[in-house]
């Protein structure tokens, strides 16, 4: 598994279904964060590819088969989809971890298994959701709708690129509504197995198209006034932008963005069980996952024993080539990304945080975007390792006295997208969870269900992903009034 991945050419682009040359001929190299060597070229997407993508995707929707198949007849194509994608999730799983320097254990299980697991839970959520329902209105009998809003635009990131693509295509696709994935430049190799297997698939011309390409296409598209709709996974910055972009057409979103998630441990906690369940959540993807536990609240009362665990769990993950199966924590995704930890390292330092382990480049690694699992203790909350997001491997211990502080604490972020608490006594960690402001949160584990929603409150993004929640979010309502006394045939 730790050979290298050979270079990987693409000359064309996956445009309304089939693969055709590019309007430009401009490319992108993607780089190995391990190697710092090129594993791969693609076209760059130009806005004359997305005006081709969005008029093909415009044509299907409006005049096409899909939005009008039968609710089964998608169920089965997508269900295609998602078994070629069991069948080649080894494939995709190799390719995002030379991409990004995601472990590959990990990418095994979060990027393709996880993925898959999306498209499988979508499809048991479009089976069960109401469609159409009949009420007994105020002024007589109603019929309410939901219609697949349109045109959708889906932007994911370079973190989990199969996750987030899937999250957006399974139910907008299964929806009705016709698509354009935009992939981000670090991680578009994946993004052609994809293709082949929707090639495969048998969706209809103009359904879906799959364009890699840079921030400034990405507004592009997000501005096109034939899109009906934006999905963007990404930073807090990205988000605002696309918001104010979309904004200009009245073009509805759903954003899902960073977060600063804390994880509780309380007095009374299974140490050895916190850890084991916390680090792996607090470092997945080396530290540039959203929902990741990057604040770790710990008693007083039992703070040094806690730093000492937390510390010792940190400085024995095995850090090296991501496609080496035994790695645990890989390179950053780009020079920038590990310029942007060792940045914040050196500001928790002048700000009067001590390094509990970890804090600079790995001695291991003579070349690739690594920083060191890096644990910081003594942090106070106000401090801004503590209240931004850093997106890599870099980790604050916070200490608390009672329970109302450790809440006080979890709570007073911009962000609000994840957390867990860690307890013996599961009704008190229930009780935490109801009373701290984030979309999702785990009580003695951590966990992200497909079939529940997914999303943020506050800087953390609009809108859900996952269950009939996100499913939702690709329809419109529409009420029909029925005349007094009507009764279906």
């Amino acid at each position: 598994m730790t050979e290298r991945t050979e270079l990987v050419e693409h000359g064309r682009l996956f445009i309304g279904g089939e693969f055709t040359d590019p309007l430009s001929t401009e490319v992108i190299e993607v780089i190995s964060p391990h190697t710092e060597q090129v594993i791969g070229r693609v076209p760059h997407a130009s806005e004359a590819d997305v005006d081709r993508a969005v008029a093909a995707a415009r044509r299907a929707f409006d005049e096409g088969p899909w939005p009008r198949m039968p609710l089964d007849e998608r169920i089965a194509v997508i269900t295609r989809i998602k078994d070629a994608f069991a069948v080649r999730h080894e494939e995709f799983a190799r390719l995002i971890s030379a991409q990004n320097g995601t472990p590959y254990s990990a990418s095994v299980m979060v990027q393709a298994l996880a993925a898959m697991m999306v498209w499988d839970s979508a499809i048991t959520v479009a089976r069960t959701f109401p469609y159409e329902e009949r009420r007994d209105g105020v002024l007589g009998p109603l019929l309410v709708r939901r219609e697949p809003v349109g045109v959708v635009a889906a932007v994911v990131p370079w973190n989990v690129p199969q996750f987030t693509a899937a999250a957006k295509l399974a139910p907008a696709l299964l929806a009705g509504c016709t698509a354009i994935l935009k992939v981000s430049p670090e991680t578009p190799l994946d993004a052609y197995v994809l293709a082949e297997i929707v090639e495969e698939a048998g969706l209809p011309p103009g359904v879906l198209s799959i364009l890699p390409a840079d921030r400034e296409v990405s507004e592009y598209l997000v501005g096109h006034r034939d899109v009906d709709k934006v999905s963007f996974t990404g930073s807090v910055a990205a988000g605002r932008r696309v918001m104010e972009v979309a904004s200009r057409n009245l073009t509805r979103v759903t954003l899902e963005l960073g977060g600063k998630s804390a994880a509780v441990i309380l007095p009374d906690a299974d140490l050895e069980a916190a850890v084991a369940g916390i680090v792996p959540f607090a470092w997945m993807i080396n530290g540039q996952a959203c929902v990741a536990q990057t604040r770790i609240l710990a008693p007083r009362s039992r703070y040094d024993e806690i730093a000492e665990a937390f510390a010792a769990a940190a400085g024995a993950l095995r850090v090296g080539d991501p496609l080496d199966p035994t790695t645990e924590l890989g390179p950053l995704v780009a020079q920038r990304q590990q310029q942007r930890s060792l940045d914040y390292i050196s500001l928790g330092q002048e700000e009067g945080a001590k390094i509990l382990t970890g804090g600079s480049r790995p001695a291991s690694q003579e070349r690739g975007w690594y920083v060191e699992p890096t644990l910081f203790g003594s942090v106070d909350n106000s401090m801004r390792i503590a209240r931004e997001e850093i997106f890599g491997p870099v980790i604050c211990l916070i200490p608390y006295g009672d329970e109302a502080e450790a809440v006080r604490i979890a709570d007073d972020s911009p962000y609000g997208l994840s957390g867990s608490v860690w307890t013996a006594d599961t009704e008190r960690g229930i009780d935490i969870a109801r009373r701290i402001r984030t979309g999702t949160y785990s009580v003695n584990t951590f966990s992200l269900d497909m079939l529940g929603p997914f999303g943020g409150y506050k800087n953390s993004g609009l809108g859900r992903e996952f269950g009939p929640e996100g499913y939702g979010e690709f329809f419109e309502h529409k009420m029909i009034h029925l005349p007094a006394g009507y009764r279906e045939a």
